[in-house]
């Protein structure tokens, strides 16, 4: 029976620990300029330039990333009017008004992401356990939801830490326990946090190309 998950990013589900759980969110920045699309769940990093941007080729993909991307308020251009959204479409913003971005960025806070393939069986699943994954398709997403169309990319296990995901366990649930199809809840955290102590910025070692 196919997993009824789909796409749908980072969401964040608890935190490491005893840490207290407060899925609190921190506001940064959008350049008005910025004509990337942010998506609800997507990871986005921290930019030199003090705003924040999605992940890829920006500041040559060795910024640890900043956190996980949850909503945006910025004036229409056109209207006047302040815009509540999920996602930042890229354009259309009053440049005498800051975009306003809210980001999960708790280096603890762990998140529930889809597999976008299939993990075999529970054994083997559980084999990845503490392993190191990346994304596919994370830096893109679905204007009609506006959420991340980013998945654990099962093909890119390995012991490196210079992936950006750590698998921590899995979240069963009936309608997701088919562990031969994609779609299975995986929990993770973020690899080499920006705001980690020892998270990479600038010219670090994280790889967030090709994402």
């Amino acid at each position: 029976m196919a997993n009824t998950n789909g796409s749908f990013g980072l969401r964040p589900i608890g935190m490491v620990g005893n840490e207290r759980t407060t899925m609190g969110l921190t506001e940064y920045r959008i350049a008005n300029a910025n004509a990337n699309a942010l998506y609800h769940g997507m990871p986005v990093i921290p930019l030199s330039t003090g705003f924040i941007d999605l992940c890829g080729g920006a500041e040559g993909g060795t910024v640890g990333l900043l956190g996980v991307f949850d909503h945006c308020e910025y004036v229409d251009d056109t209207t006047k009017k302040p815009i509540y959204s999920n996602y930042w479409p890229g354009s259309n913003a009053d440049s005498n008004f800051p975009i306003r971005a809210f980001v999960h960025d708790h280096p603890l806070q762990t998140f529930l992401i889809a597999s976008d393939a299939s993990l075999t069986d529970e054994d083997t699943a559980q084999a990845h356990v503490f392993a190191n994954f990346d994304f596919t398709t994370c830096i893109t997403g679905t204007t009609a939801t506006g959420l991340s169309l980013g998945r654990l990319g099962v093909s890119t296990v390995n012991t490196t830490n210079t992936l950006n995901l750590r698998l921590m366990g899995f979240l069963y649930d009936a309608d997701n326990s088919d562990w031969a199809a994609a779609g299975i809840g995986c929990v993770v955290r973020l690899n080499n946090h920006f705001n980690s102590p020892n998270g990479a910025a600038a010219g670090g070692t994280v790889s967030n190309t090709g994402i």
